[in-house]
């Protein structure tokens, strides 16, 4: 299976799950009395759109190269992340004026039986945010990385939530709004995590040059191909699940044009046989 399909699929089955959630969030929610649970649902909306942004993106970035995009279409990924922010913002916010208008208007204390559906909320959530983030990392992929920050937080919002509806219950009257107030705390959360999703997409859009490990692996395999004598500058930027590469090789000054053109090639055959991620690779000669 390619790394697109792949990322495709994981996709698919966050989104299956979030539909599934939202729903038993909500009936839990308004059957039980727990705004924490209906303000846990609405972000769970929130996710299933986000989803079909991250589908749209990876299934865009996917696409080959072309006449008028001759490194691909990968960056078409982060710039789904944005879009993907603006959603968990906008969730936030009105996550968290829901919550200021139960704050101040009186209701009844959750149903007992909300932290049972809570329990077993976080538990898929926490599954899910590992089999998502496991399949970012391997693929390289930001969307991926922001797909699975969102089961992470939808398990702390529910975590936050079943210690309010906790708290309610126990309490009893007097601490109905230790739920609402649980949802606040899950809004600084989700805000916080947008960040951590935003900043990472901020970079590949600027091609931020802060990949230690991938250069150190390109000096080193470079190094082992015949001819090359060491390398200079190496330049690397993301765009998808793919890394372009700028890489000086120094080679013997009196080799010919031709012998020299013959060892850039080996170089770049080697390098894209052993890092598979790399996209184009850019070799510049320089004599030793």
């Amino acid at each position: 299976m390619s790394n697109s399909n792949l990322a495709i699929r994981t996709v698919i089955f966050s989104m299956l799950g979030n539909v599934v959630l939202a729903a038993i969030k909500f009936l839990a929610g308004i059957f039980g009395n727990s705004y924490a649970l209906i303000a846990d649902g609405i972000e769970s909306v929130v996710d299933v759109f986000a989803s079909v942004l991250v589908l749209f993106g990876l299934k865009y970035s996917s696409r080959p190269a072309d006449e008028n995009h001759p490194y691909g279409h990968g960056k078409a990924e982060p710039l789904v992340t944005f879009l993907v922010v603006v959603f968990l913002v906008i969730s936030a916010g009105t996550i968290a004026w829901q919550a200021y208008e139960h704050i101040i208007t009186p209701h009844e204390l959750p149903k007992p039986f909300t932290l049972i559906v809570l329990a077993v909320i976080i538990i898929w959530k926490e599954i899910s945010f590992q089999v998502v983030m496991s399949r970012s990392k391997k693929l390289k992929s930001s969307a991926l990385k922001a797909e699975a920050w969102h089961h992470r937080s939808d398990a702390i919002t529910s975590v936050a939530a079943f210690i309010g509806i906790t708290i309610a219950i126990f309490g009893g009257e007097g601490f109905e709004v230790a739920d609402d107030y649980a949802a606040l705390f899950a809004v600084v959360f989700i805000l916080f995590n947008c960040y951590k999703i935003f900043r990472p997409a901020l970079g590949e859009v600027m091609d931020e040059n802060n990949y230690e490990e991938l250069t150190e692996q390109i000096r080193q395999v470079s190094l082992t191909v015949p001819g090359v004598k060491g390398t200079e500058k190496c330049f690397i930027r993301k765009a998808g699940m793919e890394y372009h590469v700028d890489l000086h090789a120094l080679v013997e000054g009196q080799l010919t044009v031709t012998e020299s053109h013959d060892i850039s090639h080996q170089l770049k055959d080697k390098l894209c046989d052993v890092i598979p991620e790399l996209g184009n690779v850019l070799i510049h000669i320089e004599p030793y």
